[in-house]
């Protein structure tokens, strides 16, 4: 699994600024889950060749009781639980205050490792910058100034040196597909995995990583072999006694990334919530291939499965290559359906595509819809091949490719869907534009 780097923080000392640095962009992945009062945001980096989780949280102010702040103390206590590195940023202009001497006490009292980050140290004196943050008794500060990115190098260094490289699953046909099975508090992701593994299973054993790891779940139903990766197990008690479920976006994005199948479970009861979505996103974001489970469909009455199905077309519509799967977790309906479409999504994703049967696929595309023209010419599109798989890739080849519109490269995407019965799994479409032997060479 990648390292989940946590950057925590009071208010303004440059959280976000750091953690745009670390992932070198401003598209973070955000999440505004129920009882988050404000969003954290999830993000990759890397270092080199090493990979990592980051997240932004809000700003801590720790003695808050209740109020904004104190939601947001809240959900950035349960980030910590979750990191696997701490990285506490602090404000070397101002100094240390109140409330960096109770954070400090606080995170000397958890099992994480942590790390101190001085911000705004530019101009100063590296030693006299962090002089006074060794009292903090949490290890070596590190000055750096996250908006110019000094220092920020030397730091991530430190934070990830602990951790072994990290290395992708080795995909292997012999060991079938890894299954994530992710989605919302209460939809039935534990009952889902549950009817799964317990129907006519041949083999099925828990092996449990840390308590910062997903659950991976190995079984086998007649010939076909299957790697489940749970993300549930998350209730928590409430200081009133109340059972309480956090939504952990770090766990399911932890399964996706280990997974070449994920299961997107909804609650066909409650409908489609904005959860939903921005799981779904990532999902896609990342390529993996998907299945859509709706669950509970025996509980929900007409009125409901009719909303569900309205939802599903344009709240998901971008996963319009994923056909439902309308089942029952609880009464063990619908599964055989579900785990064919696993098969379809996972086959789909590895699939081998021959370059004559794709230059042939080409062709007859073109011949039945031209491209748009452009100007005075029109693109001419040669030949395809297949530049990767797990998403799978088309690069196309020929002349003016640039003026190839995104409508265009919709069309020709669901061509090759039908032609090579692609279900259930994202598909690229790269465009590379020849050489003109006769430009004028400067």
């Amino acid at each position: 699994m990648k390292p989940v780097v946590v950057i925590i923080g009071r208010p303004n000392v440059g959280k976000s600024t750091l953690f745009n640095r670390l992932t070198r962009s401003r598209n973070a992945i955000v999440v505004d889950a129920p009882g988050v009062t404000r969003d954290r945001h999830y993000g990759e980096g890397r270092l080199g060749d090493r990979p990592f989780l980051a997240v932004d949280t809000g700003g801590l102010e720790p003695d808050a009781k209740e109020g904004i702040y104190f939601e947001m103390a809240r959900q950035t206590e349960q980030a910590i639980a979750e990191a696997d590195a701490v990285v506490w940023v602090l404000d070397a202009r101002s100094g240390i205050v109140a409330a960096d001497r109770t954070i400090a006490e606080k995170l000397r009292k958890l099992d994480r490792r942590v790390w101190l980050a001085v911000n705004k140290s530019e101009g100063l004196d590296p030693h006299a910058a962090v002089a006074e943050f060794h009292e903090l008794a949490l290890g070596e500060p590190h000055p750096i100034a996250a908006a110019h990115g000094d220092g920020v190098r030397s730091l991530l260094e430190a934070v990830l040196e602990p951790f072994s490289q990290e290395r992708e699953p080795v995909d292997s046909e012999d060991a079938g597909p890894r299954v994530a099975i992710v989605g919302r508090p209460n939809v039935g992701k534990s009952t889902l995995v549950n009817a799964l593994v317990g129907e006519n299973r041949v083999i099925a054993f828990d092996q449990p990583g840390t308590t910062r790891d997903p659950i991976e779940v190995p079984f086998e139903i007649g010939d076909r072999k299957y790697t489940l990766i749970d993300t549930a197990g998350l209730r928590r008690r409430g200081k009133q006694g109340e059972a309480e479920e956090h939504f952990s976006v770090i766990k399911a994005l932890q399964a996706i990334e280990a997974s070449n199948v994920a299961v997107l479970v909804l609650d066909a009861a409650s409908g489609i919530t904005d959860q939903d979505a921005h799981v779904a996103g990532y999902i896609l974001e990342r390529g993996r291939a998907v299945v859509v489970a709706v669950n509970k469909w025996d509980v929900a009455d007409k009125e409901a499965r009719e909303r569900v199905k309205h939802e599903l077309a344009w709240k998901l519509v971008f996963l319009g290559y994923a056909p439902p799967v309308y089942l029952s977790a609880l009464e063990r309906k619908g599964l055989s359906e579900l785990l064919a479409a696993i098969d379809r999504a996972y086959a789909s994703a590895m699939a081998k595509l021959p370059t004559p049967k794709l230059t042939r696929a080409l062709i007859a595309a073109v011949e039945r819809q031209q491209p748009p023209r452009r100007g005075m010419g029109r693109p001419k599109l040669r030949y395809a091949h297949q530049g990767g798989m797990n998403p799978p890739r088309i690069v196309i080849h020929g002349n003016a490719l640039d003026g190839v519109p995104d409508s265009y490269r919709r069309y020709l995407e669901g061509y090759f869907r039908k032609q090579f019965a692609l279900e259930g799994t994202p598909l690229a479409i790269e465009f590379r534009t020849g050489r003109n032997p006769y430009a004028k060479r400067g």
